[in-house]
């Protein structure tokens, strides 16, 4: 925190210096005033050399263990009753991890410079992403922060232990492949000159699978580095093109229909938009500004454009439910949950009760991706350790066949 030093006048017109250490200049004229001083003029210290070190150190990023850690503190503190200042003094004060400790002190001095919430985040570390930063908002705007960094705090577990489970599932798959790719070079620099030598010598032609396999071991030998070449050119021309407003489109909308992977992105914008929706209008927000603040909370453009296809419509009149079944692209359910709730009057207790099942329908599908991965590996990688099997037992028994036969 920034040390002022100023030069003030008492009541009796005597003049007097000192220095306090506040978040801001404008914190230090407050709290020189309300010592009964009249502040003539107030300067920042130099920075320590600690300080300086940090500053130099540039934005400070999070391990996702660390942003779940720093979420689920806040939530808790400011479930306690905390006012979001005292909950940043306290993470400040107690935080043992310096990352931790330097966001909690850059988050706490921007809000007494009156920043929002969703500014401070992003100025604090680029760890918090579009996601993070426009939901924090919406929670901000609502009233409802700490139920939104709970829930932030869960879905950020929720991804963690994917990956986990992803990368688990990779381990055996890996090790094949390893095994397989030795394989393959025991089999093309010993055992095929061997066999092609000894068939040589009897006459004897390689079997087709060993051919075709040898065949394509000399092309990639001479040819890998067009391969290589082309594989580079493939992926900057999709990377510059999905960096395009049209290719980001096409991009954003085909994700959603990858095998596995699509559905577990759409539940879980699914489960985030009936969140977030329904703790907004239960806190009351007029629902028009309530689907304008949840259009943000997606950073996939496909969807933020459906979003503001439904937002057009609803300012014209429309009914919310009738806005998504007209735009299409969601779910009927989605559609007829919210309907029942405009129906009866309660959109935001419908709206959490949509996403309580898009929450076990996204734990489901997240259960049955990381059960298929496994399966699936295991199978492409007994194709190609039986091709390369049988193309040398193949070679092998034609050799101690035509050996026989002589």
């Amino acid at each position: 925190m920034p040390a002022f030093t100023y030069t003030a006048l008492t009541a009796t017109g005597q003049t007097i210096t000192g220095s306090v250490t506040v978040g801001s200049r404008a914190e230090a004229f407050r709290k020189i005033e309300a010592q009964a001083l009249t502040p003539v003029k107030v300067t920042q210290e130099e920075k320590s050399e600690t300080a300086k070190a940090d500053a130099a150190e540039g934005p400070v990023k999070l391990k996702r263990a660390q942003l779940i850690l720093f979420t689920e503190e806040l939530a808790d503190l400011l479930d306690g009753g905390l006012q979001i200042d005292q909950a940043f003094r306290i993470m400040q004060e107690r935080q043992e991890a310096p990352a931790l400790r330097r966001i909690s002190t850059t988050m706490r001095n921007e809000l007494r410079e009156g920043s929002t919430v969703a500014k401070a985040l992003r100025k604090a570390s680029p760890s918090f992403d579009d996601l993070y930063c426009n939901l924090a908002a919406a929670g901000e705007v609502s009233g409802s922060l700490p139920s939104i960094l709970r829930r932030l705090a869960t879905n950020l577990a929720v991804m963690a232990d994917l990956q986990a489970k992803v990368t688990q599932a990779m381990i055996y798959p890996a090790f094949l492949i390893g095994a397989c790719v030795v394989l393959m070079v025991v089999f093309m620099t010993f055992m095929v000159p061997q066999i092609m030598d000894l068939m040589g010598k009897n006459g004897q032609q390689l079997p087709a699978a060993t051919q075709l396999l040898i065949s394509f071991n000399h092309f990639m030998g001479q040819w890998w580095w067009a391969i290589l070449a082309a594989i580079t050119a493939i992926v900057l021309t999709f990377r510059g093109y999905i960096s395009s407003p049209a290719g980001r489109m096409w991009w954003d909308a085909t994700k959603l229909k990858l095998p596995l992977f699509g559905a577990i992105m759409s539940m879980r914008f699914y489960a985030q938009f009936a969140h977030s929706l329904g703790n907004l209008i239960t806190n009351g927000v007029p629902l028009l500004n309530s689907i304008r603040l949840v259009s943000k909370i997606s950073a996939n453009v496909f969807i933020q454009s459906l979003l503001a296809k439904v937002t057009n419509l609803v300012s014209e009149g429309a009914p919310l439910s009738s806005a998504l079944r007209k735009v299409g692209s969601f779910p009927l359910l989605l559609a007829d949950m919210i309907g029942v709730g405009e129906q009866t009057g309660q959109l935001g207790k419908s709206m959490e009760k949509c996403a309580i099942r898009y929450d076990k329908e996204l734990d489901k599908r997240i259960k049955r991706m990381t059960a298929m991965i496994t399966p699936i590996i295991l199978i492409f990688m007994a194709i190609m350790v039986g091709t390369v099997a049988y193309s040398i037992v193949a070679a092998i028994a034609q050799s101690v066949t035509g050996i026989r036969g002589q």
